[in-house]
């Protein structure tokens, strides 16, 4: 490790080989965030493709979901059903310095890619598994998605509305969560490996990134023995003005005086039952009926200048549109342009802290790179012709401008 020369002015882990065998979100998203960082990533997909690819809105084959989470990877296509296509796949993960998988407890041995057998030939490999519950146990072969695993973690608890109805939260947090401490567990194995020289077997599961994830609501309520639910201080709340609507918020006495001079409330200044935030708790919904009433007679931008004088929270709620034209977003490139296939370009927004930006690459159709990997990897050509006449193998036609 690493098993190509390093390139810093591309990300930390240059030089880096992944091979991603993970379909969906948890494993494809750390395996794409390591290729954000510099790494070369691989996704093996079956004949059929990785799940995720048919899952939501989709372009030209390809899910948004599935393009989000593979953004820059080389893909090959291999039929792992196949005794030759089995054997390969072992091949690949024992020349690889990062292996992801996120299938249920066995498959991967069964698959011949399990920890075990990779890490008694490459004992420097740092091997990822991602799965609903965890290896063992009695829910480790339950089927986990994410709206079940919001469900059974307590997130849809905490995510309940005001007469205690839960609800699921909505976007893929039980897996995005997930996918990002995967990335620091792997970090953290890289590390290991670069003072020692040992791999690691990377083990976590959805199940406990959820409870990490909920550690302050969680232990909040080991100490009250209930959820203590809405916001903390008064006013806070989202309101509508003549146009958009404002999140508005103050959490202190010294925040409340800057609201309160920012909207020339002087009556709530002088008024002592507004005066701590326990009181003003108490007054909640005086105050936001009256806030309601006033915000409601000027669009957004007179408040959003009166506020932003006094140094008020606030915030306009914006849609995805209203995001890309912020004006911080367009200083700081916050969704930039990917070219893929099908259409116009889509806006992709990195992961922060990321150091280097390699220059964007379209998700990959299914096999897009299988040739140029596997040549690139060591295997014979004629191996791999082979492998392509008898179905183990599939290479697809290459979109225009792919390289």
């Amino acid at each position: 490790m690493p098993t190509t020369p390093f390139d810093l002015s591309s990300g930390p882990y240059s030089g880096l080989r992944v091979l991603d065998l993970s379909q969906g979100i948890a494993g494809p998203y750390c395996a794409q965030i390591l290729w954000q960082q510099g790494a070369d990533v691989v996704k093996v997909e079956p004949p059929d493709g990785d799940w995720g690819r048919h899952v939501g809105v989709v372009r030209d084959g390809q899910s948004a979901l599935s393009i989000s989470y593979n953004v820059g990877k080389r893909g090959v296509c291999v039929d792992a059903r196949q005794p030759r296509g089995k054997a390969l796949l072992a091949q690949m993960a024992q020349r690889a310095d990062i292996v992801i998988q996120n299938f249920r407890p066995g498959v991967a041995e069964r698959m011949g890619v399990g920890y075990d057998s990779l890490a008694e030939r490459n004992p420097g490999l740092v091997y990822v598994s991602i799965s609903g519950y965890g290896p063992d146990g009695p829910s480790s072969n339950a089927p986990a998605s994410d709206s079940v695993m919001q469900a059974d973690s307590g997130l849809m608890f905490a995510n309940q509305t005001s007469d205690g109805e839960p609800r699921r939260i909505g976007m893929l947090m039980a897996d995005i969560a997930t996918a990002l401490y995967a990335v620091q567990a792997t970090s953290a194995a890289l590390y290991q490996h670069a003072r020692s020289g040992r791999g690691q077997h990377v083990r976590l599961s959805l199940f406990q990134a959820c409870a990490a994830l909920q550690v302050n609501d969680i232990l909040a309520f080991g100490m009250t023995g209930e959820r203590q639910a809405g916001a903390v201080s008064a006013p806070n709340g989202v309101f509508a003005t003549a146009d958009v609507s404002l999140s508005v918020l103050a959490l202190n006495n010294d925040q409340f005086a800057r609201l309160c001079r920012a909207l020339d409330r002087t009556d709530w200044l002088a008024d002592p039952a507004l005066a701590s935030n326990a009181g003003r708790m108490a007054q909640r919904e005086r105050l936001h009926r009256e806030l309601s009433i006033q915000l409601a007679a000027r669009p957004a931008a007179h408040w959003v200048e009166r506020l932003a004088r006094e140094d008020v929270l606030h915030a306009q709620v914006r849609d995805y549109d209203s995001l890309a034209a912020h004006p911080q977003a367009a200083h700081i490139g916050l969704l930039e342009p990917l070219a893929q296939p099908g259409g116009e370009s889509l806006p992709f927004a990195r992961v922060p802290g990321a150091g280097a930006r390699r220059p964007l690459r379209a998700a990959p159709a299914i096999g897009q790179h299988t040739v140029a990997v596997l040549t690139e990897w060591g295997v014979p050509a004629p191996d791999i012709q082979s492998m392509l006449d008898a179905g183990v193998l599939r290479q697809a036609a290459a979109p225009q401008g792919d390289h």
